[in-house]
């Protein structure tokens, strides 16, 4: 994900605009085999499932969401070639079919990709959908008056960087070909892998070009999921869907669609939110969210409550928070202060910090503790769970400063428990005791943004997270490590300015690789490699903990996401 917050703010919801979470396996609801609370926990068709967010469900367009695995709310409405795989824990992590047979085809070199799509395929005014629509779809997605999507298919396929989209260049893209109603063929400027994960984002939804009215093409899209849009209140703030009649189950092995109907009702304040899914009453039995914690207060009421301990779901996102050290400033550019800090650092008081165990789980590797990842456990400064100061003095001392050493520690005053003071203060103490002095500077959010993600401007010690776009090690370690994605003149994530040749040539050669395990086992091994160069301290993945209303059945909550899926949710 081009920037942490952007997928959890926009794909998972923490995420996570996307951006925020992480652990382990993801589960369903504690102790209730994730099915649902109540005296029958089979699912049946038809009720209303709300939504309660506090995040607008804006720009509902397939061209301008920046999703994974065709996000959430929007994966009602809008089918892709592919998509996540919609299963507990780490089967949610997959790839599978959507719209297409298979999850693509590649040539030997991994550079051109073909699908073909299933037979049967309608939108909801009956009409067919075909290999041409998924080509404009994707082409009107380059408009500079539809961007916000994700950049990737810019940089991946040919003629990509200079296109400027179908308003105003009628001929298209030439590397997207299709040579018949149902076949579409891709062809990129490199080798790439894992282009099956990039086609589960809604940039690859069919949108029929007679139908396509531009900037207002978010009020109506047309639908390809089970649910069509009736009302678009507020760009997004209120979302109410409704059963597409031509969507076919027969075509569509990965959403149930349970509900009749789907109300999405955003803008509200967290702590309302919880207290209607709480008390669950009238249709806020059926409620659910997307993008709302539990907080440590409410944890500790929901322990005391059987009942509502019953309807906490528990997720995890692939997500990282960590410290940054700028290598170029000092005394930062040394690798043993970088490593005495790494030893300093007091990790269960930054996870008390961040909301304590059940939020947050310590990490000594910068992969989050999921398969998917490549996830390949090492510990390079081991340190116990409190820190050791010892040695980082140790280390200081041959570093040459013997006496200890004054540093400053960028944050963001936002409270999120994951960069903010709560985090700067837990790590300020904890380098005390290793000799190291830590002055705290504190930004409001878009300054802080701004300030760490320009090369000019970052600071050498610095508070940071990340999320992936897709639960592989690519999205991952690519825009923090490989040098040619530092960007000198506006938003680079590559923190640590590493522009090392066999980096860069490792992550070329894993993105050949279309055996998506094989390629996983690289990305750990590469994880482990530059985690010896101290450039990170990674700290915490947060962890979900959601509510949801008592008439909620079949909650799935996959290691993609990290959140109920609501394509698998019953309000009855």
């Amino acid at each position: 994900m081009r920037q942490p917050s952007v997928i959890a703010r926009r794909v998972a919801a923490a995420s996570v605009s996307l951006v925020v979470a992480a652990g382990a396996a993801a589960c369903g609801p504690e102790d209730n085999d994730a099915k649902g609370a109540g005296g029958d926990s089979t699912p049946h068709k038809g009720g209303t499932l709300t939504v309660l967010n506090s995040n607008p469900q804006q720009d509902f367009d397939p061209a301008r969401l920046y999703t994974s695995g065709g996000g959430n709310v929007p994966s009602l409405v809008f089918r892709t070639l592919t998509t996540r795989n919609r299963e507990n824990g780490e089967a949610g992590a997959e790839v599978v079919p959507d719209l297409a047979t298979d999850t693509g085809r590649p040539n030997k070199d991994a550079t051109v990709w073909t699908y073909t799509l299933k037979e049967g395929l309608k939108y909801e005014d009956g009409t067919p959908i075909t290999s041409a629509d998924i080509k404009y779809g994707i082409e009107r997605s380059f408009a500079p008056e539809l961007s916000g999507g994700a950049p990737y298919l810019r940089d991946w396929l040919i003629g990509g960087a200079d296109y400027e989209g179908p308003y105003k260049d009628k001929d298209g893209l030439d590397s997207i070909e299709t040579p018949d109603k149902r076949t579409i063929v891709f062809h990129l400027d490199k080798p790439e892998g894992e282009f099956p994960y990039l086609a589960t984002q809604t940039q690859f939804t069919p949108v029929p070009q007679g139908k396509d009215t531009g900037t207002k093409y978010e009020e109506h899209p047309i639908s390809s999921g089970p649910y069509k849009v009736v009302e678009n209140e507020n760009d997004g703030e209120r979302l109410v869907l409704e059963r597409n009649p031509h969507w076919s189950a027969s075509t569509d092995a990965e959403r149930k669609a349970y509900p009749d109907k789907i109300d999405v009702r955003s803008g509200l304040d967290s702590s309302v939110i919880n207290q209607r899914l709480s008390s669950s009453q009238g249709a806020d039995a059926a409620a659910v969210t997307t993008d709302t914690n539990l907080g440590p207060a409410e944890l500790a009421k929901v322990a005391g409550d059987e009942e509502l301990a019953s309807r906490v779901g528990t997720g995890h996102f692939g997500y990282t928070n960590y410290i940054a050290f700028n290598p170029t400033i000092k005394p930062f550019n040394n690798v043993k202060v970088r490593q005495a800090i790494s030893y300093a650092i007091d990790r269960s008081s930054v996870v008390n910090a961040a909301g304590g165990s059940a939020l947050a789980e310590p990490a000594t590797t910068f992969l989050p503790d999921q398969k998917s990842f490549g996830y390949a456990p090492y510990d390079h400064f081991p340190a116990g769970k409190a820190g050791d100061p010892a040695k980082a003095r140790e280390l200081l001392k041959e570093a040459g400063y013997a006496n200890g050493l004054t540093v400053t520690l960028t944050h963001s005053n936002a409270k999120d428990f994951e960069t903010s003071p709560e985090i700067a203060t837990a790590i300020q103490d904890a380098l005390k005791k290793a000799g190291i002095t830590v002055k705290l500077q504190g930004l409001e959010e878009n300054d802080y943004s701004d300030k760490i993600h320009n090369v000019k401007s970052e600071p050498g010690f610095f508070l940071a997270h990340w999320g992936a776009d897709w639960p592989s090690g690519g999205p991952f370690l690519a825009p923090i490590f490989d040098g040619r994605q530092i960007v000198k003149d506006g938003a680079n994530f590559n923190t640590g300015l590493l522009d090392d040749k066999s980096v860069n040539a490792e992550i070329d050669a894993i993105n050949k690789l279309t055996d998506l395990d094989a390629a996983a086992k690289r990305w750990g091994a590469l994880d482990k490699k530059i985690g010896e160069q101290a450039l990170t301290v990674p700290l915490f993945h947060p962890v979900y903990k959601r509510l949801y209303g008592k008439d909620v059945k079949n909650i799935v909550i996959s290691d993609w996401t990290g959140v109920l899926d609501i394509s698998q949710a019953a309000a009855k």
